[in-house]
């Protein structure tokens, strides 16, 4: 059901624009980003939703997957779109600040302009991030927005305490001011940086703290057994939740309570593994997660915005103690909510553990607390609803338009090859497919595609079944796919079924292609010659390969067994689409996890989390020692 039908009959739309994904809201800027949506549409506007596939780049290239379900977006907003870029999104800079465009995107502008043709009866574009405020000349007779979420001018300086590198955006005042410019709304999360943004800027800067549903009421523990900690696998969640593990498992004894820390975060923490303390990955049932946890834990050191897991936890009735960095936003007024660093945050939870008269005032506190806050918000939505609707006085009453594409049940495909299922639907989520097994790839559109057929949902998705095939496997073809985890981090599937996989997949599109020569081969294996990547020598990078046999006729997958540099250049040439993707030689060591019997000529498919490499060996095979 769409959310025209859902709400009668809207008479204006507001188009929002983000670079992360509305649903699931397993992230603070994904429940921030899925709040004011509703507030908006509790609003009388129907909500078109543009998601730019942003956070999916960047997390790839950290070996981390959040989950997306595009499908529960097409059913929650009137139209849903989907814009893919072909743009890097730079991590770094050797400037002192990111330019205020440099996390723009050209496909995100193009976007924006056709919306703007086709659908010019809608009255408002709500653009999250300052970065991304560029698509806004792009606008033209829409109410401009920006939902700022943080301050990100001098937001580099948070990392100095940690001797530490920001992996995401910042900028300077200047560059944050002429953003806001752009806008004719700018929303801030809290007070604090509303004030900042009001200095900044002559345009309208209102205050808009997110509105949480109370899902539970508030029961007071009468002991703790266990705390609690949801967050994405962002930087300041990483120091800060890291650094609390570590000060909590100091001395713990099976007498004091458990730490259970949930969410994308688990990944970035890697193998954390500490007493007292679990890691339990994603968890499927928030509801349930918080009903079986005494108290929530915001332990910040960093970070700016609002600190949405504690709105969270707070709504879902139960208590919460973190530092004075943590409710930020919040007007708290307890000592619990004001601890000054991570040991006070433990020496407050173990004055609790066994203090029931305690828990109840902290409980009461904490209940006082969310009640002001959503009394603030609700007010702060009424203001917002009326700023929209002042604009548009003296328009003509539009017509929502018919949709630009009409999403279709998921339809099992036949593309020339039996295996693997091929099932052309919205259905994003990297979990198996009851039906179909586990996800393997999913197709990605290139810019020579109609335009309302690239920013359509539905994408082509290939599953592995249940069983490998019998039958040797016809290629896909000449596709650009966004390849699952399972190849690189998940390996879930028998290797049976990859290499079958593999084979079916041997002619994806690639993001780099080179030549090598094979200077050595055992009866294990084999070792190349070859330009690769530089970001591939440096650290440990997860790799999965498949030799694809001269023959054409198997795969077989391999176990890179190290790449090193190497001081001369083999002599062939390196392709890429990408810039940042330099050419340095190198040698790598392979072992066949197959026969012993592989011939080590043919095609090798180099998976990294956000590249598809293809290696072509050019026979025959030079017996020669190169050394590194």
């Amino acid at each position: 059901m769409s959310i025209e039908h859902t709400l009668g009959s809207p008479t204006s739309t507001v188009l929002v624009v983000a670079p992360m994904p509305a649903a699931p809201a397993s992230a603070g800027n994904r429940k921030r980003l899925s709040l004011i949506c509703s507030a908006l549409q509790r609003a009388g506007f129907a909500v078109d939703f543009a998601y730019f596939a942003h956070e999916d780049q960047v997390y790839r290239r950290f070996g981390q997957h959040p989950p997306t379900d595009l499908a529960k977006m097409s059913t929650t907003f009137q139209r849903t779109f989907l814009i893919e870029t072909q743009d890097i999104i730079p991590l770094k800079t050797r400037s002192p600040a990111f330019g205020i465009d440099e996390w723009g995107s050209t496909a995100l502008d193009r976007f924006v302009s056709w919306y703007a043709e086709e659908y010019s009866d809608t009255v408002a574009i709500l653009v999250n991030y300052v970065f991304l405020s560029r698509c806004l000349d792009h606008a033209p007779n829409m109410l401009k927005i920006i939902d700022t979420h943080d301050r990100f001018a001098d937001r580099q300086l948070q990392y100095r305490p940690f001797r530490a590198e920001p992996n995401f955006y910042y900028t300077d005042s200047a560059s944050e001011a002429a953003a806001l410019d752009r806008a004719d709304v700018v929303l801030a999360i809290q007070s604090e940086e509303a004030a900042h943004f009001a200095a900044l800027t002559d345009r309208q800067v209102l205050l808009l703290p997110p509105m949480f549903p109370v899902r539970s009421q508030f029961s007071a523990p009468y002991g703790i057994r266990k705390i609690g900690f949801v967050g994405h696998g962002n930087d300041p969640n990483l120091f800060s939740i890291g650094k609390f593990a570590h000060e909590w498992a100091a001395g713990w004894t099976p007498d004091r309570p458990e730490l259970r820390i949930a969410g994308e975060i688990c990944n970035a923490l890697g193998s954390l593994n500490l007493p007292g303390v679990s890691l339990l990955g994603y968890v499927d049932d928030l509801a349930a997660f918080y009903a079986d946890t005494d108290l929530i834990v915001a332990p910040m050191l960093m970070g700016s915005g609002l600190k949405m897991k504690v709105a969270e936890a707070l709504s879902y009735g139960v208590p919460v103690v973190g530092t004075e960095i943590g409710f930020e936003g919040f007007d708290a007024e307890a000592p619990a909510h004001k601890c000054a660093g991570v040991a006070a945050v433990k020496a407050t939870i173990l004055k609790l553990q066994s203090n029931p008269v305690a828990l109840k005032a902290l409980t009461e506190a904490c209940a006082e607390l969310l009640e002001r806050f959503n009394a603030m918000s609700q007010q702060a939505e009424a203001e917002l609803a009326s700023v929209i609707k002042a604009s548009i006085r003296g328009r003509s009453a539009s017509v929502v338009p018919a949709a630009a594409f009409a999403l279709s049940a998921a339809s099992v495909e036949s593309v020339g090859q039996s295996w693997p299922i091929c099932v052309r639907s919205a259905n994003s989520l990297l979990s198996d497919d009851p039906a179909h097994g586990q996800l393997l790839a999913t197709e990605r559109f290139g810019e020579d595609a109609a335009l309302a057929t690239q920013y359509s949902p539905e994408r082509r998705r290939w599953f592995a079944g249940s069983t490998p095939p019998l039958e040797k496997q016809s290629s896909i073809g000449p596709v650009s796919v966004a390849l699952s985890p399972e190849w690189v981090r998940g390996k879930r599937l028998t290797r049976e079924i990859r290499e079958s996989a593999a084979y079916a997949f041997r002619d994806i599109l690639a993001d780099w292609t080179t030549q090598c020569r094979c200077v050595g081969v055992s009866s294990k294996g084999f070792v190349l010659a070859v330009p690769m990547p530089s970001h591939l020598l440096t650290g440990t990078p997860a790799i999965a390969a498949f030799l694809i046999a001269a023959d054409g006729a198997h795969a077989h997958e391999l176990a890179i067994d190290g790449i090193a540099p190497l001081s001369l250049s083999p002599g062939y040439a390196f392709k890429a689409s990408r810039l940042d993707l330099t050419p340095v030689p190198a040698i790598v060591k392979i072992s066949c996890m197959g026969p012993a019997s592989v011939v080590a000529n043919g095609t090798v498919l180099f998976l990294t989390d956000d590249l598809i490499g293809r290696i072509t060996i050019v026979p025959p095979p030079i017996r020669e020692n190169i050394r590194p």
